[in-house]
């Protein structure tokens, strides 16, 4: 089947709204939040048709502890006499300049990137990002989950060091080249977003959340905070209604968030429009669910909730829905 899908695409015109290159990027890091930091970068820059030009890897100091050392492997002792990101930032720059961002979960990688970035009183040159999972959604690849290993396995690609940098940069690149051929030579429009730098650092006490919110009491405050624009462009997608519970959430639905959250506010967010769905700011009866994490809270939102019936879930099963929104219904 790949070969076929190769042969087709190569046989195809190749669209001419295609970027004209590929960054590959794959980042392990101290942890999920806003503080934390990047321990390794790996970049394969990729030609307009996928094929690999060169790669690169490094290991940075993040000057604090290392996380969850049991995933990937990176220990104080093998950090220690790493560059910080400050010294291979411009390094890092020149692999993504004039380039389309490509990772799996690309939202998590370029809000860590963005973050050191801003750290470091710069921004990196990439402005559009593409996530292999929503292309993979696109491409309607018959996946028993959106996993890096799964889209590795359906393209016999072979792990060979997984949560290494490199490793799951090769893998991932290996895995696009046939999916950007398969969108190729079936016409399908590329899911790319917009990567909006960070444009704003400030040392001290932490304020989580968009400009003229209140502090959080979340454990992720970190020593500074960030705020990059939150102007979305409209969901694509029809509204299909309400969340039922047991099922799965689909494209178009419109999600409102509510409370404090484990995991920043803005990445869930962006996960969520990633998948398809319609952030609401506000609830109203056309709203499709809301998630928080206290849902007796007398917050406008949890008392509107329980007013018109609105489905309710926590963080934790949110997460777990998003790894599979079923696509929107056809017309």
């Amino acid at each position: 089947m790949l070969e076929d899908q190769t042969t087709a695409a190569s046989a195809a015109p190749w669209p001419a709204a295609y970027p004209q290159g590929y960054a590959v990027v794959d980042v392990e890091t101290t942890g999920l939040s806003r503080d934390d930091r990047i321990i390794s970068a790996a970049v394969y820059r990729l030609d307009a048709r996928g094929e690999v030009e060169d790669h690169w890897y490094t290991l940075v100091n993040p000057e604090r502890d290392p996380g969850p050392v049991w995933i990937h492997g990176l220990t104080n002792d093998v950090l220690e006499g790493a560059p910080l990101f400050k010294d291979i930032a411009e390094e890092f720059a020149t692999r993504l300049d004039g380039r389309v961002l490509v990772a799996h979960n690309a939202v998590f990688d370029w809000s860590m990137i963005a973050r050191e970035y801003a750290r470091a009183q710069s921004t990196a040159p990439v402005r559009q990002r593409l996530c292999t999972i929503a292309l993979s959604k696109e491409l309607g690849l018959p996946l028993p989950n959106h996993k890096l290993e799964s889209l590795a396995a359906h393209f016999g690609v072979v792990q060979r060091n997984a949560h290494h940098a490199l490793d799951d940069a090769r893998v991932l690149a290996e895995a696009f080249r046939p999916s950007l051929r398969a969108a190729a030579s079936g016409g399908v429009r590329l899911p790319l977003l917009e990567c909006r730098p960070l444009t704003e650092w400030t040392d001290g006490a932490a304020r989580i959340g968009r400009q003229g919110s209140a502090p959080s009491s979340s454990s992720y405050g970190g020593g500074g905070t960030w705020r990059p624009s939150r102007k979305r462009q409209p969901c694509p997608y029809p509204n299909p209604g309400r969340y039922e519970p047991g099922k799965q959430l689909k494209q178009g639905m419109r999600v409102a968030f509510s409370g404090d959250t484990s995991v920043d506010r803005e990445l869930l967010e962006d996960r969520a429009v990633e998948a398809g769905l319609h952030i609401a700011t506000s609830l109203s009866r056309l709203t499709s669910v809301l998630v928080t994490n206290d849902p007796d809270s007398y917050t406008s939102k949890a008392v509107k909730a329980k007013q018109y019936g609105t489905p309710v879930i926590d963080e934790a099963a949110f997460g777990q829905l998003l790894r599979d929104v079923a696509p929107a219904s056809d017309g």
